[in-house]
């Protein structure tokens, strides 16, 4: 199969147009009419995803997060970003990310974790204009939850070993918020949704007093977006019959807990 096609399947799930401006989603290092025989899943592109798809016989591998956020100065061995553009080309392996497409995207990111949630009656927490689309969602809980029991299904559903929250108040918990990975920028959004909880992956030290009384969950970066990994391969599996994609058998995390 030609790159170029598993490329437009990946764009009917989260078109380029879905992206924030300053994101950089889309063909990262690559040919459109080169040939892929086998893909490679992951969040984050580093040196060892790269050695991986090697080991593995991958020739695409597809991210989460871009491997290149801005222009590089030089393509050398100066940054990890360099290294793993320079190690792909050699090894004949495209790189493609889908970021804040996915992200915004309708059946993406957000609502994977909104389905670990057993959220319902989604909606979008700042729609984009025009589009079935937009940053973080809202929904609602089936059964309200005292916050303490909410924090801990969170734990256990997202696997975390340390979950930042704000006070626990023995408030009832029903509508929530969400946003994968860094969702501050949401924040007053949530509140104006009149959301019980807020969870995402990554909040500022001084939103936690700007809160407004509602819950706050951080669940870190990597364990909010998780879920991805499984969202691009069923995707793929399913749009490109005969394709094998298969998933990292690697944790990208760099942030460790002890």
């Amino acid at each position: 199969m030609k790159l170029a096609a598993v490329i437009a399947a990946l764009e009917r799930l989260a078109p380029l147009r879905l992206q924030d401006e300053w994101d950089n989603s889309g063909l990262q290092v690559g040919f459109p009419d080169s040939e892929v025989s086998r893909v490679l899943v992951c969040l984050d592109v580093t040196e060892d995803i790269v050695k991986e798809a090697v080991e593995k016989g991958c020739n695409l591998i597809v991210s989460h997060h871009p491997l290149i956020f801005k222009a590089l100065r030089q393509v050398s061995d100066a940054t990890y970003q360099q290294r793993c553009v320079v190690q792909a080309l050699a090894s004949g392996i495209s790189i493609y990310s889908a970021h804040t497409s996915l992200d915004n995207a309708p059946g993406g990111v957000n609502h994977r974790i909104a389905g670990k949630l057993g959220l319902q009656q989604l909606r979008w927490l700042c729609p984009k204009e025009g589009e079935d689309a937009g940053s973080g969602l809202v929904g609602e809980l089936p059964v309200p939850e005292l916050d303490t029991d909410f924090l801990a299904q969170v734990r256990t559903t997202f696997g975390v070993k340390c979950l930042l929250h704000s006070a626990p108040t023995g408030r009832e918990i029903r509508r929530v918020a969400l946003c994968g990975g860094a969702g501050a920028f949401l924040m007053h959004d949530a509140v104006r949704a009149s959301a019980d909880c807020f969870l995402s992956g990554e909040f500022h030290y001084h939103d936690y007093f700007e809160n407004q009384g509602m819950l706050l969950a951080e669940l870190g970066h990597y364990q909010s977006e998780q879920f991805t990994q499984d969202l691009l391969q069923e995707y793929l599996t399913a749009a490109c019959p005969g394709l094998p994609v298969i998933k990292t058998a690697l944790d990208t995390n760099p942030i460790h807990y002890d």
